[in-house]
């Protein structure tokens, strides 16, 4: 580090602007999303909340300070880790096919659960095909789904590629994840996401909405939908989140994902071993970021990586995640964006927060 005149803290604070405040409000005043919160602790264990927009356009009401978010594919970290205790306990193994697991219930063009590992499944190395953007937007948010529902629209479809023969998001694999934890341990995965995850960590704003619970239980923002570029915004708070399920079902705050990240890092929520096959990433194309089990890797301009996830469902867009030393960033926008100009404005953000 270089030497030179040391600045007191204060005297640094109040004449030099917040750049993660500049950035929300920029995601507000530029990027024309309703509203934007974030929680951002620093390697020295200090914590900042901040907020910009509106938290609902109708009542013009003020942003939730940390308020509740719908966290989309966040939730797949979730599903992962209680795979992977499951592994650790030797009920699931990661290299063992589908078949063995539910056996005949993967079965379509081109793939077949006789081929598919669980290790697949959570790297996204299966080939299995998408089921999401088969549905219209409104049923999405308003019917309620079975997760075998989810396979059979998923099914319809050829496989994307041959197992381990390349990388493809698709939520499908997580639908299969969450159905093998299920038939391991007997018990809804919603309540296993709680007992195993949720509580020992003290993720006090989060959960798994019930079949049904179409609302967001404490203090949020509202979430708005734009059917189209420069279209009106509608609100889409209350949806029926059953589409996303094992893939993106869960509630959370920008907080209680920072705490869930770094505690997963620091080895409570996982054995040691299990913890490295998560962060044993592939590659997802040349971002230079990298796909684990459940868990991403994204470099960050300071050096080094963040590990966290993201998520987009009706209504919000969140990401962050932490670094090995300790820094922790979670940043929610109350609006999926139309296009990609916006959400590459909110993942710089977030290599802002844990860079400054």
């Amino acid at each position: 580090m270089a030497m030179g005149v040391l600045v007191p803290p204060a005297a640094s604070a109040s004449t030099r602007p917040d750049a993660v405040q500049q950035g929300l409000n920029a995601l507000v005043h530029s990027d024309g999303l309703p509203a934007a919160l974030a929680s951002v602790k620093d390697g020295e264990g200090r914590t900042r909340t901040y907020t910009a927009g509106v938290g609902d356009l109708a009542t013009g009401s003020k942003v939730p300070r940390d308020g509740q978010v719908r966290i989309g594919s966040s939730t797949k970290t979730f599903t992962a880790v209680v795979a992977l205790q499951l592994v650790g306990e030797g009920k699931i193994d990661l290299d063992e096919k589908v078949d063995t697991y539910l056996p005949g219930l993967v079965r379509g063009e081109g793939f077949d659960g006789r081929h598919i590992t669980v290790r697949q499944l959570l790297q996204h190395t299966s080939g299995l095909p998408e089921y999401e953007d088969l549905v219209e937007d409104d049923i999405l948010r308003h019917r309620y789904f079975e997760p075998r529902d989810l396979l059979d629209i998923a099914f319809r479809r050829k496989a994307v590629f041959d197992p381990g023969k390349g990388w493809g998001y698709s939520n499908t694999n997580y639908v299969v994840a969450g159905l093998i934890i299920q038939k391991v341990t007997g018990r809804p995965l919603a309540e296993e996401v709680d007992r195993r995850v949720v509580k020992p960590i003290g993720l006090r704003h989060t959960y798994f909405p019930a079949a049904g619970d179409m609302a967001v239980r404490e203090a949020h923002p509202q979430g708005y939908h734009r059917d189209s570029a420069g279209g009106p915004l509608r609100d889409v708070t209350e949806i029926d989140p059953s589409a996303g399920w094992a893939a993106g079902q869960m509630i959370s705050t920008n907080s209680d994902l920072n705490r869930f990240y770094a505690a997963l890092l620091d080895g409570l929520l996982l054995p040691d071993a299990q913890l490295a096959q998560m962060r044993t990433t592939v590659p997802i194309g040349d971002t230079g970021a990298g796909y684990g089990l459940g868990l991403m890797s994204r470099p960050l301009s300071c050096g080094g990586v963040y590990w966290g996830h993201g998520g987009d469902i009706t209504g919000y867009e969140t990401r962050g995640g932490v670094t090995d030393d300790g820094r922790a960033a979670n940043i929610a926008v109350t609006s999926i964006p139309t296009g990609g100009a916006a959400t590459k404005h909110l993942e710089s953000l977030v290599d802002t927060a844990l860079c400054r």
